[in-house]
C-alpha cells in the first residue's frame, strides 16, 4: 500500500466536521498595513466541531478509534488546568460512553469554569495533582490505569496532546487536507504558523506535507520554555520520521527543515504575555476572532512580529491555523 493508502486503513472515528473552512484575514491585514501583501489567511481549526472545536479533535479521531479496537472501557490523559486537549477527550468520551480520567496539573477549584466547565459536565472524573507535572505518561496516572487492569478493567492512556504517533497522524491527514484547500483555490501557501506545544501537531503537519507536497514552510511557535532549541528541531524532526516509517514511507524530515519559534513564550508555559494579549485583542477587533492566551494568541504573536519585522515577501501567502482554545477566555 502507499503511505496514503496506510493512512486511510488506520481505524479513525468521524468526530470532527472536516474539512475546517480557510478565510482570508483582510481587516487583520490592513489594520497591520500591509494591503499589498503578504496575504494573510486563517485555517479555521477552531470549527472542528467536537466539544467547541480545536486541533486535538483531529488526533483524537485516531487514538479513540485504537481504543475501541482495544476493547477500552476507560481512557485517561493528562494536561495543564485548562488543557483543550483534557476538554477535548472528556467530551469524545462522553459522546462514545466511555469513562474518562483527566489528570490535571494544578488544585481542584471552588469553580469550574472554561474548559473545565464542560468536561465536568459530561461527567468526567478530575484527578488534580498540585504542582507535580501533568505531562506525558505521568506516574500518578500511570499508577491508577495499573490499578483499573488489576480490578479487569481496560484502561487506554492518552499522552498529554494526544502527541503520539497515532494522534499526529490527525495533522498528516490535515495537511492532505491543506494539499486539497490548495488545489481548489489554486495557489500554494508560502508560510503555515501554529502554536506548538507537546509537538503532535507539529510533527504531523511535517510528516504530511512530505507526503502529499506541501512546500509552505512550517513554524512551530513554542508556547512553552525551550530549553535547548537544537534538541527540540532534532526530536520533532525524530517524530515526524517515526510517523512517516508508521505509514510505510522512506521519506524523511530532517531537524534543519524544522522551525520553532522560541522567543514568544514569555515567562512559561500558561502565562499570558502582553504580546499574547495584545494578539488576541487584534485579531477579535478586526476578524471577530477569538484566540487564547496560552497558545493561539502567542503563536499570533509571533506571526505578528514577523510580519512587522518584514520577515515576508509581499507576495508571500502566510497561514495561521487557529488550533482552538478560545474557551480559556472564560476560565
Amino acid at each position: 500500500m502507499t503511505p496514503a493508502e496506510t493512512l486511510d486503513a488506520l481505524p479513525r472515528l468521524p468526530l470532527c466536521q472536516l474539512p475546517t473552512p480557510l478565510q482570508p484575514m483582510k481587516r487583520l491585514a490592513e489594520a497591520l498595513g500591509i494591503a499589498g501583501g503578504p496575504q494573510l489567511w486563517i485555517k479555521r481549526d477552531d470549527l472542528t466541531g467536537m466539544g467547541f472545536g480545536g486541533n486535538k479533535g483531529r488526533k483524537l479521531e485516531f487514538s479513540f478509534a485504537e481504543a475501541q479496537k482495544l476493547g477500552a472501557d476507560v481512557v485517561m490523559t493528562s494536561g495543564g488546568n485548562q488543557s483543550n486537549h483534557c476538554r477535548q477527550t472528556a467530551i469524545a468520551a462522553a459522546k462514545l460512553g466511555i469513562e474518562a480520567h483527566l489528570f490535571l496539573k494544578g488544585s481542584t477549584p471552588e469553580q469550574f469554569t472554561g474548559n473545565l466547565l464542560p468536561s465536568k459536565l459530561c461527567g468526567t472524573h478530575f484527578h488534580f495533582l498540585g504542582d507535580a507535572d501533568a505531562y506525558g505518561d505521568t506516574p500518578s496516572m500511570t499508577a491508577f490505569a495499573e490499578q483499573l487492569s488489576g480490578e479487569g478493567r481496560t484502561p487506554y492512556v492518552i499522552p498529554g496532546g494526544a502527541s503520539n504517533n497515532i494522534g499526529a497522524m490527525g495533522y498528516v491527514n490535515a495537511a492532505r487536507e491543506l494539499a486539497a484547500d490548495q488545489q481548489r483555490m489554486g495557489f500554494e501557501f508560502d508560510w503555515i504558523f501554529h502554536p506548538t506545544g507537546s509537538t503532535g501537531t507539529q510533527a504531523g503537519l511535517l510528516a504530511g506535507a512530505k507526503l502529499f507536497g506541501l512546500k509552505a514552510k512550517i513554524v512551530g511557535v513554542a508556547v512553552g520554555t525551550v530549553e535547548d532549541m537544537d534538541d527540540k528541531t532534532t526530536s520533532i524532526a525524530r517524530f515526524a520520521n517515526s510517523v512517516l516509517r508508521d505509514l510505510g514511507s522512506d521519506k524523511t524530515v530532517a531537524p534543519e527543515e524544522v522551525s520553532v519559534l522560541g522567543d514568544y513564550v514569555g515567562e512559561r508555559y500558561s502565562v499570558p504575555t502582553d504580546a499574547g494579549r495584545e494578539a488576541v485583542d487584534l485579531f477579535a477587533k478586526q476578524e471577530g476572532l477569538f484566540l487564547d492566551n496560552t497558545y493561539t494568541g502567542k503563536a499570533a504573536a509571533g506571526m505578528l512580529d514577523w510580519i512587522r519585522r518584514d520577515k515576508f515577501a509581499t507576495t508571500d501567502r502566510v497561514l495561521f491555523i487557529h488550533t482552538g482554545g478560545s474557551l480559556a477566555l472564560f476560565a
